[in-house]
C-alpha cells in the first residue's frame, strides 16, 4: 500500500482552522466583558459608567463580534466567497491594533494593571483585566495565522514568491516610488519625534503635563517610532524591489505598519475626551502627530494596493 505524503495544502488548511478556532475562543471572553460593561454591571470605576464609555464599550463588543465572525471566515471555504474590502479593511485595522500590542503586552498589561489600582480602581478590576488580555494575546497570535492561511489560498501573490518580478502593461511602478519615497521620509519624521519625546525630549510637550509620561506612554511611543521605521523600509523595498529577496518581509512589515499609524492615530482621539487620560503633548504637537500618522498610514495602505494589483497582473501574465 502506497501511503501518499502529506500535502502542503492540507497542514495550511489546518493551520487556517485551528488559528481561527483558536481566535474566536480566545476572543470571547473580552465579547462578553464588554457587553455586561455595556449594560452597566461590574463597572470598575464610577467613570465607566457614563453614556460615553458605555458608547465605547458597546462599539468595542460590536468589533469584538466582527473578529470572531472574521475568525471563522478565515477557517472556513465559504470565507472565500466575501468580497475583498469586506475582509481587507478590518483585518488591516485589527492587525494594526493587535500586532503591536502583541508585541508590548507582557510590559503594558501589569503597567496598565497598576495605574488603574493607583486610580482607585477595585481589585476585582485586575481579573477582569487578565481576561481582556488573554483574549488579546489569543486574537493577536490566532487571528494572523488563520490570516495568513487564508490569504495564501485567495491571494497567493500576496505573500508568496521573489520579490522582483515583470513589470506589467501599464504598471504604476513610478507612482509607487514616488508615494514611497514620500511616505518613507514622513515615517522617518515621525520616528525622530516619537524617539526624541521617549528619549525624555521635552520640545512640543506641555510643561504642566511632564508627570504624565508614564510607562505606558514611553513604550506606545517607542512603538510607534520602530513601526514607522519598519514601513519606511518595508514600503521602499516593495517599490524599488531592493533590499530583500522574498516578498513577504517587507509586504508584511508595511502591511503592519500602515495599519498600526491609522490605527493608533484614530485610538489616540481618546485621549481628547475624559474616557482616556491626557495625554502630555502639547495640543498642536499631539494633533500634527496624529494627523501625520494617520495619513502615513492611509498613504502606505494604498500603495500597498498597487504593489499588489501590479504584482497579481504581473504573475496571471506570466502564468
Amino acid at each position: 500500500m502506497t501511503v501518499r505524503a502529506e500535502q502542503p495544502t492540507d497542514r495550511l488548511t489546518r493551520f487556517r482552522r485551528i488559528g481561527g478556532l483558536g481566535a474566536a475562543i480566545a476572543v470571547t471572553p473580552y465579547l462578553l466583558i464588554k457587553i455586561v460593561w455595556t449594560f452597566g454591571f461590574f463597572i470598575p470605576t464610577e467613570e465607566m459608567g457614563g453614556a460615553d464609555w458605555r458608547a465605547i464599550n458597546a462599539a468595542t463588543a460590536f468589533l469584538a463580534a466582527v473578529g470572531i465572525l472574521l475568525a471563522m471566515a478565515f477557517s472556513r471555504p465559504w470565507g472565500e466567497r466575501l468580497p475583498a474590502w469586506l475582509v481587507a479593511l478590518p483585518v488591516w485595522v485589527g492587525t494594526g491594533l493587535l500586532v503591536p500590542m502583541l508585541l508590548l503586552a507582557p510590559v503594558l498589561g501589569p503597567a496598565a494593571m497598576n495605574r488603574d489600582q493607583d486610580a482607585g480602581s477595585p481589585d476585582f478590576w485586575i481579573y477582569e483585566q487578565i481576561l481582556v488580555m488573554i483574549s488579546l494575546v489569543g486574537v493577536g497570535v490566532g487571528l494572523p495565522v488563520a490570516l495568513a492561511g487564508y490569504a495564501r489560498a485567495r491571494w497567493p501573490e500576496a505573500l508568496g514568491g521573489p520579490l522582483r518580478c515583470a513589470e506589467p502593461e501599464g504598471s504604476t511602478r513610478q507612482l509607487q516610488l514616488t508615494l514611497a519615497r514620500l511616505i518613507a521620509v514622513g515615517c522617518v519624521l515621525l520616528a525622530c519625534v516619537k524617539i526624541f519625546w521617549a528619549a525624555g525630549g521635552t520640545l512640543g510637550l506641555d510643561a504642566g503635563e511632564l508627570d504624565r509620561r508614564d510607562l505606558w506612554w514611553h513604550m506606545l511611543s517607542l512603538s510607534t517610532a520602530a513601526w514607522a521605521l519598519a514601513g519606511a523600509w518595508g514600503i521602499l523595498v516593495l517599490a524599488t524591489h531592493r533590499g530583500s529577496r522574498r516578498f513577504l518581509p517587507p509586504m508584511a512589515a508595511a502591511w503592519v505598519s500602515s495599519g498600526m499609524l491609522f490605527a493608533y492615530s484614530v485610538y489616540n482621539l481618546l485621549t481628547l475626551t475624559d474616557m482616556q487620560q491626557p495625554s502630555p503633548e502639547l495640543p498642536i504637537a499631539g494633533a500634527l502627530a496624529r494627523d501625520v500618522s494617520a495619513v502615513l498610514g492611509v498613504m502606505m495602505g494604498l500603495t500597498l494596493l498597487l504593489v499588489l494589483h501590479d504584482r497579481k497582473r504581473s504573475l496571471r501574465d506570466a502564468g
